[in-house]
């Protein structure tokens, strides 16, 4: 029985180790911070990433899953992937842009707790616990990995450089846009019903085979900002068929209904042809 209550202990603890680091990423963001604090940050927020994916997998493995942890995760990831990568990309590029950098910084973190609060919601509505095939809005640690892949990428491309004055409006947008699809109801999916098939072991090999290629033939770093941005446009071609194919078939169920109704008018037609004939020979 003791030994089943430190199993609990186990996922919370690398649920600690990623507010660990989210933390360390803020204290090296406070100050005047550098290029090379910058990184650091990054490379934390990147750990503590790592240590967000096995939470959830050591508690389905372990069956220790539980409201305290769902709770706890959630906070988690308010510090680690909302509060952190808000700062850092303040620190790295917003910050000369005054009140408006400040502000597209906090809409960042602001959206990931809106986004982590609707997540609960649903997850307690949800008979199973919120674990579907799809994600309602871009996942917040998935949103706070652009954003730190795009911080490592810069390092490693120009050797730890200031970033440039023309590039912060691009930053800007991207910020933004990483905001308002964490809010948003476009659907990415999870993979958690992925199954190991000759297609899906083609497309898994072509994937690994991409990130080769542009890892040997620009930079190791580069790999990250690849999949970063595949995964954010696969989810939003994927859901601008989905709404299409709902719309095909509203019009599809509309059109049927229509019919109905005009069905239903002939037949009440018909029946009055009737009726008038039968009046008539009556009166004859």
């Amino acid at each position: 029985m003791r030994s089943r209550k430190l199993l609990f202990i186990l996922p919370n603890l690398f649920t600690v180790t990623s507010i660990l680091g989210g933390f360390y990423a803020m204290t090296l963001c406070s100050g005047e911070a550098g290029p090379t604090q910058l990184y650091q940050a990054a490379l934390a927020i990147l750990f503590a990433m790592f240590c967000d994916g096995f939470d959830g997998r050591v508690a389905r493995l372990t069956k220790t899953q539980s409201d305290f942890g769902m709770q706890l995760d959630s906070l988690a990831d308010c510090v680690s992937f909302g509060a952190a990568p808000g700062l850092l990309v303040y620190k790295w590029a917003l910050e000369p842009l005054g009140f408006l950098g400040l502000f597209l910084s906090f809409a960042f973190a602001a959206c990931g707790a809106l986004r982590l609060a609707r997540f609960n919601v649903l997850a307690m509505r949800s008979p199973q616990g919120g674990g579907g095939g799809f994600f309602v809005g871009l996942p917040i640690p998935l949103a706070a990995g652009v954003l730190v892949s795009m911080i490592i990428a810069h390092h490693a491309a120009t050797g730890g450089e200031v970033l440039e004055a023309a590039a912060r409006g691009p930053v800007a947008v991207a910020s933004t846009l990483l905001a308002l699809l964490m809010v948003s109801t476009v659907r990415y999916r999870t993979f958690k019903d992925l199954r190991l098939s000759p297609r899906s072991a083609l497309v898994l090999m072509l994937v690994l085979a991409t990130g080769v290629i542009i890892g040997t033939r620009f930079h190791p770093a580069y790999v990250l900002v690849a999949y970063s941005f595949a995964y954010l446009v696969f989810g939003l071609v994927e859901s601008a068929f989905g709404v299409r194919k709902r719309l095909v078939a509203r019009k599809v169920a509309s059109g049927a209904a229509v019919a109905a109704v005009l069905e239903e008018e002939d037949d009440e037609d018909e029946d009055e042809d009737e009726l008038d004939d039968e009046d008539e020979q009556n009166v004859a």
